[in-house]
């Protein structure tokens, strides 16, 4: 698997993987994966509460070793995670499960294709679906599944492989299930919400930046809103362009969170960020998750004008921040910390950066490139 950064959640999947029994190898921005001799189907709670997302070994263990012992996943504390999505729909691919407190043991009855529908959008949900069903005897045909590009890049992952897949990216996705060993070489999708982060600094900052290596259409719901609060946004095939010409944001109509193709939860954070030093109010509505706002607090402590009403952020935008000592709540609303102390007056020091560094490789060197003084201690 080559483009694989270097974050702490895909050294935390490392660690799963090689407890499960597979063997790793890495060589740089590539993770070679062998795991023809997998013999484990539990993963310690100490490994599960490191990733947020690590519910995702759920199906594929289920599918591999026909049962499966885990805990709950942990990560950023975003409000709660129900993972009753995912056992409702392995329930009906002929899974079995009992929880007890945190712990969920799982069961193959008879791992066979079914019509599943979601009653939300879930990525994780949608995925983990996906990945079970390609063992799963018979056709499966996920309905109302996730958009996400994410699904998309899966979706591909898993057709190298061999397995028959299709229709990801739109509404229903159909797996016809198999056996599938291929060996394969992958290249992994650009993080759209890192390639937001750091136009919004461009943004804010009334500098310019290109970003490379990306394709505008998984992010274009932010660049629509980079580019209303007057930013001058180009996109190409594979990179977009931002420049200001120096000129000061100014506030956008309400932006509110939706499953893709609408605005992306990870970074209504970082456009927050943005607009807390744009010309005028702009309004934040969070559908997605119930603690998305946990950064609001410390954004006011840098002098940010910001109010929390229910699902609703109001956010009147200053001319200037100025530096405090704040802490990172979650990874999204620390990278939007950084993005405020770079038009804070003085010097911000952000604490609990660990959840900066579970999303993005070398932050401080990245940002250092681009003439911001940005150091990790």
């Amino acid at each position: 698997i080559h483009n694989c950064p270097d974050l702490t959640d895909v050294a935390s999947a490392v660690l799963i993987l090689e407890y499960l029994g597979c063997k790793i190898k890495r060589e740089g921005k590539t993770i070679i994966v062998d795991s023809k001799d997998i013999k484990n189907y539990s993963i310690p709670q100490e490994l599960m509460i490191k990733m947020r997302s690590s519910v995702m070994f759920l199906g594929p263990i289920l599918a591999r070793m026909g049962e499966a012992d885990l805990s709950l996943p942990g990560g950023c504390e975003l409000g709660p995670r129900p993972i009753d999505l995912h056992i409702a729909s392995l329930e009906k691919l002929g899974c079995e499960f009992l929880e007890q407190g945190n712990k969920i043991k799982g069961k193959v009855l008879n791992l066979v294709g079914n019509d599943i529908h979601l009653s939300f959008p879930s990525v994780g949900a949608t995925e983990n679906i996906m990945m079970a069903a390609t063992y799963a005897k018979g056709k499966t045909r996920i309905l109302n599944a996730a958009r996400e590009p994410e699904i998309v890049d899966l979706q591909r992952f898993l057709q190298e492989m061999g397995c028959k897949i299709s229709g990801a990216g739109g509404s229903t996705i159909e797996i016809e299930g198999g056996v599938y060993n291929k060996n394969i070489e992958y290249n992994v999708m650009a993080d759209r919400i890192v390639a937001s982060t750091y136009l919004a600094s461009a943004a804010m900052t009334g500098g310019e930046i290109e970003i490379c290596g990306v394709d505008y259409l998984d992010f274009l719901a932010v660049n629509e809103v980079l580019k209303d609060a007057g930013a001058h946004v180009k996109c190409y095939d594979d990179k977009v362009f931002l420049k200001t010409y120096g000129k000061r944001l100014k506030s956008v109509k309400p932006v509110k969170t939706m499953p893709y193709p609408g605005f992306p939860t990870d970074a209504g954070a970082i456009i927050m960020s943005a607009m807390t030093v744009a010309d005028g109010t702009t309004i934040f509505v969070e559908n997605i998750f119930e603690n998305r706002y946990r950064h609001v607090g410390e954004l006011a402590s840098m002098g940010a004008d910001v109010e929390i009403f229910g699902k609703a952020c109001v956010v009147n935008g200053k001319k200037q921040l100025v530096a405090a000592n704040v802490k990172a709540t979650d990874l999204r609303g620390g990278a939007a910390l950084i993005l405020a102390g770079l038009v804070a007056e003085g010097t911000t020091k952000i604490s609990d950066i660990s959840h900066i560094l579970r999303g993005y490789e070398n932050i401080d060197t990245s940002f250092k490139s681009l003439g911001a003084n940005v150091y990790i201690k």
